[in-house]
């Protein structure tokens, strides 16, 4: 037993905005190789976190939508949990519900109730057995799902308001507010469970990732109350933090995936990758982490806009391709497309299509090429 344990504490909805100014991350940061501009494939959890899992986007992994959760295509794609359970390691997952990771390696797979339990309470206890586990035979991999937000958007957003209610994009303070609210309860959660890490010393001997699976609308784009209609940075962007042993803390500004994070664990624990999986989409991190340079890759990420229908499309109708500077939306319901220059206009409200900008056909062809490629 001399590789190291993982734990990934995954703040479902988690803006990247309220991270960068929160006193609780900002301290974690301080400790930790931050990533700040770290790109979701999917504006919704289901088909992030499968991308996240199998280091590949879910054009190819076929978990591309809300619906397309069991088409993940397992003999061809390997999760990271199924890769440390064959590295002798305990996998455990608490999550929301059935369908927001593959459930392939993991040797308990809880829901938890997203209503009535204390997450804070029932992660700290899992962190204990965690910990008496690694002590007596083994390594193990902890997934914790806080989805506190998530309910509180479910419940307060989705529930009350439409993609087009303008009760809803006429009060942008009280959706601040109500967000807000929200993130700083994940803010008391994350430094309660950070700080029953450290007092159990396994920040000395893990692999710490936390991060979050998309952002959430508090009224930016009229079309989208919540998340998963548009491709846009506020979703988007998501935070990443990784507390790696060995390792001195910084900020990393390059663009990164999320589909990087597979590779980048595995090339932490010396896990070697399967000869007989399809290639993945993502690459290690670990020369930047070490602070060398690599290139920096097109960000693809895609959903499905329900328009004015109360459920999302069975496949994708918005696809983006993103560079540090530059985003192409493609909005295929109605054939349109958006070129934003985002050192210039981050808050994407200047389309330049049609501008003569030659980053159009750039991106428009790189933008083919990453929805064409399939397994």
């Amino acid at each position: 037993m001399n590789k190291k344990n993982l734990i990934i504490i995954m703040i479902d909805g988690g803006r990247l905005d309220r991270a960068q100014k929160s006193i609780v991350f900002n301290k974690f940061k301080s400790t930790s190789i931050f990533f700040s501009n770290s790109i979701t494939y999917g504006p919704h959890t289901i088909a992030a976190m499968h991308a996240v899992f199998s280091g590949s986007y879910g054009s190819r992994t076929g978990t591309n939508s809300y619906w397309s959760t069991y088409k993940f295509k397992i003999n061809k794609f390997k999760s990271i949990t199924e890769y440390l359970k064959e590295n002798n390691f305990y996998t455990h997952a608490d999550v929301i519900n059935q369908l927001v990771v593959p459930q392939q390696g993991f040797d308990n797979y809880i829901v938890h109730d997203e209503l009535n339990d204390d997450l804070t309470e029932r992660h700290k206890k899992l962190l204990e057995q965690m910990n008496e586990k690694y002590q007596v035979s083994k390594n193990f991999f902890l997934y914790l799902h806080y989805s506190k937000i998530h309910t509180g958007i479910m419940n307060n957003v989705l529930k009350v308001y439409d993609n087009f209610s303008n009760d809803f994009f006429s009060n942008r303070e009280k959706n601040e507010s109500r967000y807000d609210d929200l993130f700083h309860d994940a803010e008391l959660y994350f430094e309660e469970i950070f700080t029953k890490i450290t007092q159990l010393n396994l920040d000395k001997n893990s692999i710490i990732l936390v991060m979050s699976d998309h952002g959430i609308s508090v009224g930016e784009k009229i079309g989208e109350r919540a998340y998963g209609a548009f491709c846009y940075d506020y979703t988007l962007r998501t935070f990443s933090y990784f507390l790696i042993p060995g390792f001195n803390p910084r900020e990393i500004k390059q663009q990164i995936r999320t589909i990087d994070f597979m590779p980048t664990i595995l090339e932490l624990l010396g896990i070697l990758r399967s000869k007989t999986s399809s290639d993945l989409d993502g690459v290690s991190l670990i020369p930047l982490i070490e602070n060398e340079s690599i290139p920096e890759h097109y960000a693809f990420s895609e959903t499905g806009n329900p328009l004015h229908e109360k459920a999302p499309p069975k496949e994708p109708n918005v696809k983006s391709i993103r560079t540090s500077k530059w985003k192409l939306i493609f909005n295929e319901y109605d054939d349109s497309k958006e070129l934003y220059h985002l050192e210039l206009d981050p808050n994407e409200n200047k389309n330049l299509i049609g501008t003569g900008e030659k980053m159009e056909e750039i991106l428009w062809v790189e933008l083919q090429k990453l929805i064409n490629k399939r397994d």
